[in-house]
């Protein structure tokens, strides 16, 4: 047993390198500013220290999709400018009018509520028109445009509304030549000209995400919204790995090996007995499972660093738990299992997850469970 014990799980959070893939994410949009995308708790990182890094490293702007998630952010004291985009009706307006929050409107349904809330309060709603240049999925239609903002004209004429931003989402970015992304490019200078040739003059365009703010440098425009890159995970493999593009990937996650010991041949190992061993070998106990965020879907085939060797999930992934299979190889309990890293010291790394669980790495980052602790390292 290792003299001072190990969590059962835990992931470590590299704050440098948050900081350090913010400025290497400036360096590519030097003229544009930066929004740092911090939805979902950071990508599983957590939200409110990542949101410290960023602003720290240089970015202007944080962005989040649920009202709750901005609201946390102010909370915690951050006073950076904040978008958030996903409303539904009768959401929150009211304080995100108060807060000074700027609200994505892809529907006059959401104008409508965010001009009563900014009635309220007593003092105008910042928001941001979102046009659907093809992504079909949030954002105004262009057959809608017109009317939306008209109203948002005559909204900001009686004083209820400002609008901060015209932006848009790429459907394709992280796929090289595509021609969905020449196509709404060229939608979503339409639609921002003509909201601008109608009197609006935004203090912000927006379409880049990671995979464009990294290779597509036409759609800059004043403002780059970054997620995935922030946290050093590269959006595509197509387009390279971390390390090629410059990243840094900041979560490490850990576990202490809970049991160690022999079994015979023949021996099933986890629910369905889809292993079983073909010798007498050693098996060692993971205590993380789906509950933990670690994929179902990676039985049998996720990669695991114990003992100096990269081994492979033996067997189903379980609710808490997952076996490997380690041979004769001198593995103790209390031993550390590195499930991914950065790659450094060999340890897999998320995309070696997602290829084995036939998802992205933005999923296995994202999906690690509350009841792991984070740990921030160089706050």
């Amino acid at each position: 047993m290792n003299e001072t014990p190990l969590p059962r799980v835990r992931a470590e959070i590299d704050l440098a390198a948050v900081r350090h893939n913010v400025r290497a994410l400036r360096d590519r949009a030097p003229r544009s500013q930066l929004m740092a995308v911090v939805k979902s708790d950071a990508y599983g990182h957590g939200a409110v220290p990542c949101a410290r890094a960023a602003l720290q490293a240089g970015a202007r702007w944080l962005g989040t999709a649920t009202p709750e998630e901005a609201f946390a952010l102010r909370d915690a004291g951050i006073d950076a400018r904040i978008m958030c985009w996903l409303w539904t009706p009768g959401g929150p307006w009211r304080r995100a009018v108060d807060e000074g929050i700027d609200v994505g409107i892809s529907g006059m349904w959401a104008l409508d509520e965010v001009r009563a809330a900014a009635r309220a309060a007593g003092r105008p709603a910042r928001i941001q028109l979102k046009a659907d240049t093809g992504l079909g999925r949030n954002g105004c239609q262009p057959a809608d445009w017109p009317a939306l903002v008209g109203a948002a004209v005559a909204a900001q004429a009686e004083g209820t509304v400002q609008v901060t931003g015209l932006w848009s989402h790429f459907a394709c970015a992280d796929e090289p030549g595509h021609p969905s992304i020449a196509a709404q490019l060229a939608v979503f200078r339409e639609m921002t000209g003509y909201a601008e040739k109608e009197g609006l003059d935004p203090e912000v365009r927006h379409i880049a995400n990671t995979p464009a703010t990294l290779t597509l440098p036409e759609t800059h425009f004043d403002l780059v919204r970054t997620g995935i890159g922030i946290y050093g995970v590269s959006p595509a493999p197509e387009l390279g790995t971390p390390a090629q593009l410059g990243l840094r990937p900041a979560m490490t996650l850990r576990a202490a090996v809970a049991l160690v010991k022999e079994v015979p041949p023949g021996h099933g190992v986890s629910y369905g007995h889809h292993y079983v061993t073909d010798a007498a070998t050693g098996l060692a106990l993971i205590p993380a499972g789906y509950a933990d965020g670690i994929p179902r879907h990676a039985s049998g085939r996720g990669p695991v660093l114990v003992g100096g060797k990269v081994r492979t999930v033996a067997g189903r992934v379980a609710m808490d738990q997952f076996v490997v299979d380690i041979g004769t190889d001198p593995v103790r309990t209390g031993d550390e299992a590195v499930l991914f890293g950065p790659g450094d010291a060999g340890e897999p790394t998320a995309e070696d997850w997602a290829q084995a669980a036939g998802t992205i790495a933005y999923e296995i980052v994202t999906r690690i469970g509350s009841r792991v602790p984070r740990v921030h390292l160089n706050a």
